[in-house]
């Protein structure tokens, strides 16, 4: 008899008895999957249910247990993908003889993410559970995006380590992202707040609030009880979707899958199994892109030959650089009164240009130094990783980079709107910040280094906390010779993650104005 927690749904337990009478195909998984998950259903975090025995079942196998990410269920292993058609990882799996196991964590109610303690502790249950239907046999994991720091706090915070084997993360950003960083931002407040994606688990993907899991989580005497193995891709995804525009924000924090950097995805005591430049952050959790290549490893729960890498790295107040060759505006939208914002281009080309709403505008416009008016192109964000879920995104293309000032005009007829303007430049960032992820004191200290074609600059900062306080910032950063500042951030009331947002103002040395934004996160933890 199949053992649940929870019944799920009774449609949903008879489809997968229904499912395992015969092989997995593609049909027959599309009908599992409507099955399984009307329009409009949602999941009662704390579920959990075994997927059907395959005829192959190898005993000597370890049960697979799927942890999904950020808004994510189950059906994130079986449902449809955002832009890859019907996961086949579920297929995968069961063609190969895996028992499967899936779980329902906090995110799957569909009222926004949790934070990586939330969901692991609520995990860390669940897999005590399944460990006892199989007698106490090891499970391994397969975790995508989110649900890798999600079993990290899990196995290694809440003492599940004793039910798992290995774990695979796909596409799991350990150590951040810049894009929560960004949702966080000075810039960002009004659009994030409309769209209700200021949560605890946006909030806990900052890259300061993973460097302060980093420390506590691989120093931790439980994180070589497991073995871990990690995946990235460096595929950005379609052209002008949601997730595209993520991947040329990030792109100036190096190679990327569209949501989180190549980089993030390491571990110092894990095994880094490929980075694929064909598969980005949604097709990373897809059977047919990752199965075959890390099943030779899903075949044993062993954790023979862990070790720490880099356990100097660790230890230290690690400093993150920043390259940023963006400007940043962003705030809100009032009903039928037009919002205009200017930007400079001099030697450099003009890469992107888009604008996120809270609602869809029919009334945006970019206009060129000449004249020239380019119309947006409106899509609307629906992927479950997103950091702005629901947001429109207004793209423009074909832009003849024109020097000298832009604007671009926007009007709402929503009673509420709000957006968030994102300007990319081409050129190799002028600007670049060194900062701590953690910082221990009081403040943080910072570095800005500016190229010398630069002259006269200037530096608005606004430091914020998780509720949106802006503590007073510094009257001054001391320049130590040409094009090298220094700077201290404000000193805070309490240990948590703040948010960095410096406008840069000057010009270049031939007398054209000059703009651009940094955005980060730090961690600062009081005495």
């Amino acid at each position: 008899m199949i053992y649940l927690k929870k019944i799920v749904s009774l449609v949903s337990f008879v489809s997968l008895l229904f499912f395992a009478v015969s092989p997995v195909t593609a049909s027959a998984q599309n009908e599992l999957t409507g099955k399984l998950k009307p329009p409009g259903e949602s999941f009662t975090p704390g579920d959990w249910f075994l997927g059907s025995t395959p005829p192959n079942l190898d005993p000597n196998k370890p049960p697979i247990v799927f942890v999904q990410g950020k808004n994510g269920s189950s059906t994130s292993w079986y449902g449809e993908t955002e832009y890859h058609g019907v996961n086949d990882m579920y297929t995968k799996a069961y063609e190969a003889g895996y028992q499967t196991v899936f779980v329902q964590l906090y995110d799957a109610a569909g009222n926004g993410s949790s934070s990586q303690y939330a969901n692991g502790e609520l995990l860390a249950s669940l897999l005590q559970d399944i460990s006892q239907h199989f007698n106490g046999k090891k499970v391994n994991i397969i975790a995508h995006s989110k649900g890798g720091p999600d079993t990290q706090a899990a196995l290694i915070h809440y003492g599940a380590h004793q039910y798992v084997g290995r774990v695979f993360t796909l596409g799991s950003p350990h150590h951040g992202s810049h894009l929560a960083d960004l949702a966080y931002s000075w810039w960002a407040g009004w659009l994030g707040t409309l769209l209700g994606q200021k949560d605890d688990g946006t909030y806990s993907l900052q890259v300061g609030e993973m460097a302060h899991f980093r420390s506590l989580t691989d120093n931790h005497s439980n994180a070589l009880k497991n073995k871990y193995y990690t995946v990235a891709g460096t595929n950005k995804g379609p052209a002008m979707s949601a997730l595209w525009m993520g991947g040329q924000y990030l792109s100036s924090h190096g190679s990327n899958d569209g949501l989180v950097n190549e980089w993030s995805t390491l571990l110092p005591y894990g095994n880094h199994l490929f980075t694929d430049s064909a598969i980005d952050h949604d097709r990373i959790r897809m059977g047919s892109a990752v199965f075959s290549r890390i099943e030779p490893q899903l075949r044993t729960a062993s954790i023979a030959g862990v070790s720490m890498k880099s356990k100097a790295a660790i230890d230290k107040e690690q400093v993150i650089s920043t390259e940023e060759s963006y400007y940043v505006h962003g705030g809100q939208l009032l009903q039928n009164q037009t919002v205009s914002n200017r930007f400079f281009v001099n030697d450099e080309t003009l890469e992107h240009v888009n604008v996120l709403t809270a609602s869809a505008i029919d009334h945006i416009k970019m206009i060129s130094p000449s004249g020239k008016v380019y119309q947006s192109i409106a899509d609307i964000s629906g992927e479950e990783t997103s950091f702005f879920n629901g947001a429109a995104i207004h793209s423009f293309k074909n832009i003849n980079t024109e020097q000298g000032e832009w604007q671009i005009d926007m009007n709402t007829n929503e009673q509420q709107n709000a957006y968030l303007l994102t300007v990319q430049y081409s050129e190799h960032s002028p600007i670049k910040m060194d900062m701590v992820g953690m910082a221990k004191g009081n403040s943080a200290a910072f570095s800005i280094t500016a190229s010398q074609t630069l002259k006269n600059l200037s530096f608005d900062i606004h430091l914020t906390d998780e509720s949106g306080k802006v503590y007073s910032t510094p009257s001054s950063i001391q320049e130590v010779n040409q094009a090298h500042f220094i700077g201290q951030l404000p000193a805070v009331s309490n240990s948590g993650v703040y948010n960095v947002t410096i406008d840069i103002k000057g010009q270049t040395n031939k007398g054209a104005p000059f703009n651009r934004t940094i955005i980060r996160s730090v961690y600062i933890e009081k005495p």
